[in-house]
């Protein structure tokens, strides 16, 4: 049976909420948690359009991709994201980091859905 939990991210730091996103992901908040098997859990963030985001840190803050060929790295601050991709792959990214890096990361990554 799946559980569907929702977070609202309005005048939330960007931080907290990816936190708290990636402990549901995991499943870490159910007392049926094993580090071997996904949450059966769906997570929906809304709102994510109204983040509490300072100016300082839009500017600031960087993030990197890389195709794997020569030359092929990208550095984006996250107003540059923003523009470019949206709200959504700023948290994807955010949340992304915060999960463990194992097989489980994509499958936990595909319960997640973000609105603007």
């Amino acid at each position: 049976m799946t559980t569907k939990i929702t977070i609202d991210a309005k005048n939330k730091k960007l931080g907290r909420v990816a936190t708290e996103a990636a402990v549901v992901l995991m499943g870490k908040d159910s007392p049926t948690f094993r580090k071997n098997k996904p949450a059966d859990v769906k997570l929906e963030v809304i709102n994510a359009s109204k983040i509490s985001l300072d100016e300082v840190k839009a500017k600031n803050t960087t993030h990197m991709t890389y195709s794997g060929y020569p030359g092929g790295e990208k550095i984006l601050t996250s107003k540059e994201l923003i523009a470019k991709k949206g709200y959504e792959a700023l948290f994807i990214n955010a949340i992304k980091g915060m999960l463990p890096t194992n097989k489980l990361r994509a499958v936990m990554l595909k319960n997640l859905t973000i609105t603007e």
